[in-house]
Formats: C-alpha cells, structure tokens, sequence
C-alpha cells in the first residue's frame, strides 16, 4: 500500500478497516455562494441591499427618522450645500428678519390700512363712526375672535414657536420637514411594500404552478385557464383596476393588489419545472419506497427547482417597488399620513415648478441606487445558482 493510501484515516467496519473520503463534493448552496463571492458587481449590490434592509429596520423601530413629520425648517428649506434663501418663509426666517431690525418693506407694512375693517368695526358697534384707526395703522377684524380662541385654549397658545432652521442638510418640503427623513421613512414604506407583496405573490405562484405541473389533468387545465384570465389584461390596468374597486387606502391594500395581480409569472416558471422533474428517477424512486404526493412535490422537487424561486422572488421585489411608486404617485397608494417614495414625487411635481428640486432628487437618488442594486444582485443570484455552471465552482 501507497504512503498515501496508509496516511489516510481508518474506520472498522463490518468487513474490516475502510477509508475515510477526505473531500466530499459541495452543495449546491456552497456552488452558488463561491460563484456569488467571486462576483464583484454582485457582492457590491448584494451590501448596497443590506445596507438598505437595516436602514429600514432602524427607521421600524424608531431609532432614526422617528420624527420625520416634525416642522424642523423654514417652508422650502434648501439644501445646507446651497445656502440659506434669501427669500425663505416661516417662522425662523420672520424672527431672523426682526433681529435685523425694521426695514422699508415693513415700514410700508405697517401704515396699511384695511379699507374694511372700520367698517366691520362700526358694524359691530367696537368703533364710533367718526374714530380714526388704531394705533399702528392696521385694523384686523378677526382679533377679537382670535382672542376668545386663544383663551379658551389656554396658556399653551401664547407659548413662543419653536425657531426654525434656515437650511437643512438635504433640503425641506413646503412644511418645512426634512427631506434626508422623509426619504428615509419613505424607504421603509416602499421595500417594505415590496418585499411583502413579492413574498405573497411568489407564494401563490409557486403553489399553483406545483400543483398545475404535477396533478396535470383537469387541475392543470383549472389553473391555466385561471392564469389566463389574469395574463390577458395588461397588469398595470389591472393593479389600477383593482385599487379603484378596493377604494381604502393603506400599506395592507397595496400588498394584497400587488400579491393577488402578480403571481402570473412565476406560475409559468414553476408549473414547466414541476412538469419536467414529476418524471425524474428521484422522484420515481421516492414513489417507489412509498412517499406521499405532498411529500415528493415540497420535499423532494422543491429543494431542485427553489433557485427559480429565488430568482424570481428578487425579480418581482423591484417591480412591486417601483409598482408602489407609481401607485402612490397617482393617488391610490399609502393615506396621506404615511410618507413612501411615491408620495414624495406626488408632491415633489408641485415643487419642481417653483424650482424647488431637492425632494424630487432625493427620492429619485435612493430609489434609483435600490432599484438598480436589487437587479444586479437578481442578475448575479441567476448566474450563481445556475445548476448548470456547478462544475464550473472557483476552487
């Protein structure tokens, strides 16, 4: 016996001592994680992805962007990188504007005189007809009424406003909200749409197209038939459709339209798979030794064909981001208390005609860099767990 052959270890058995395999032939996850690995552009898409998960994972549980609503700035505020407006409104524009003293524009204010309110102020028996104007030459006719509210609310009305900021580090809305949390929030809404809807809908098509593929029959012509129906109208008339019928408004609405519209592609996938693997040797094998039909459709053809699910999984993942969008932006998306990337372009529209542009180019930014790492990756997971190239693993 070789040198070699006697280094290697022993095991007893019933026939005496037997060699121990010293390299056992990797899986086909450790194949497509090696070819994964070697993929530059796929690893850099595949942190891009991560990096954007935990971000919304932060934003879910308050940590960051809890108060994205909060009037922080001036109305418009720009970008810190800009430079304050010269022109800015709100209330740390009016109290830096006080600081600096009258100008001639409130001195010119400040003689206007209602042309109306002696006359309401006579109406109301408040001012004799022959009185001249109050003191500082404006008459306000609603003060009187701002005062009853003030005091039935309390002392808390008198309390000062809050000092807005002049610029913030990526700009704000016509409120004055900072753009950098919106868009943040605004994430979280839209991968979160996305990723449940495409969960959803790969559920169904996977199921169906299993059932289809394997029974054959009568079942697969059900289900054909069904797909049919949903595959011979165009899909964006039908998310719309459907949303219009739904008619509420909300995160839970918009993942059932997208799941229960979108799982038409993967049935096709799933179903010729199913019917191509139904008569392998496996799976006559498993027949054989008594397995149930549940069995060899989940346990046994599942495992060989869940690369196609993966694949298509991350595929539907960015259509029903940018599905969400587009939903929000026509008015049949998330209420309007809750903030996602199509309602920051619904409301950017308005914005980019005064030249107000840091929202729209804000949202474009984060969806943009999502949407073209989440394709990379599909394109690199498609690559990688394509049992074809298993031979061809790095080593």
């Amino acid at each position: 016996m070789s040198t070699n052959a006697a280094a290697l270890p022993r095991a007893h058995g019933p026939k005496g001592p037997r060699e121990i395999p010293q390299h056992v032939s990797p899986g086909l996850w450790t194949l497509a994680w090696r070819r994964l690995r070697a993929d530059r552009v796929g690893m850099v898409s595949l942190y891009i992805v991560a990096a954007f998960l935990v971000l919304i994972a932060l934003s879910a549980s308050g940590l960051i962007a809890r108060d994205w609503a909060r009037e922080v700035g001036v109305n418009y505020a720009p970008p810190t990188f800009v430079g304050p407006d010269e022109n800015a409104t709100g209330p740390g524009a009016a109290s830096a504007t006080a600081a600096e003293g009258p100008t001639e524009a409130t001195t010119f204010k400040s003689s206007v005189v209602d042309p109306i309110g002696d006359v309401i102020a006579e109406l109301r028996g408040e001012k004799p007809a022959d009185a001249g104007p109050a003191s500082g030459g404006v008459v306000d006719p609603l003060a009187d009424v701002m005062k009853d509210i003030q005091a039935s609310k309390g002392t808390a009305a008198a309390a000062p406003e809050e000092a807005r900021a002049l610029t913030l580090p990526f700009g704000g809305d016509k409120w004055g909200r900072d753009v950098l949390k919106k868009t943040i929030k605004g994430s979280e809404t839209s991968i979160f749409v996305g990723i449940a809807a495409a969960l959803l809908a790969t559920a169904i098509g996977t199921l169906l197209g299993a059932l289809a593929g394997y029974a054959g029959g009568w079942v697969d012509d059900a289900l054909n038939w069904f797909y049919n129906v949903f595959s011979s109208i165009p899909y964006l008339l039908l998310i719309l459709a459907v949303a219009a019928v739904l008619q509420q408004k909300g995160m839970s609405t918009i993942i059932l339209i997208l799941g229960l519209t979108g799982w038409t592609g993967i049935f096709r996938l799933i179903r010729a798979e199913y019917m191509k693997h139904k008569g392998r040797e496996y799976v006559q094998a498993a027949s054989a030794i008594g397995a149930s039909n549940a069995r060899r459709m989940f346990m046994h053809i599942f495992p060989n064909v869940s690369h196609v699910v993966l694949v298509q999984l991350s595929i539907l993942v960015v259509g029903f981001i940018k599905a969400e969008v587009i939903l929000s932006f026509l008015g049949f998306g998330v209420p309007v208390d809750v903030v996602s990337w199509g309602s920051m372009l619904n409301e950017a529209q308005n914005e980019l005609i005064l030249g107000k542009w840091w929202q729209l180019a804000a949202a474009t930014a984060a969806m943009a860099l999502l949407v073209t790492a989440f394709s990379l990756l599909t394109d690199a997971l498609r690559d990688a767990l394509d049992p074809k190239l298993k031979g061809l693993a790095g080593h």
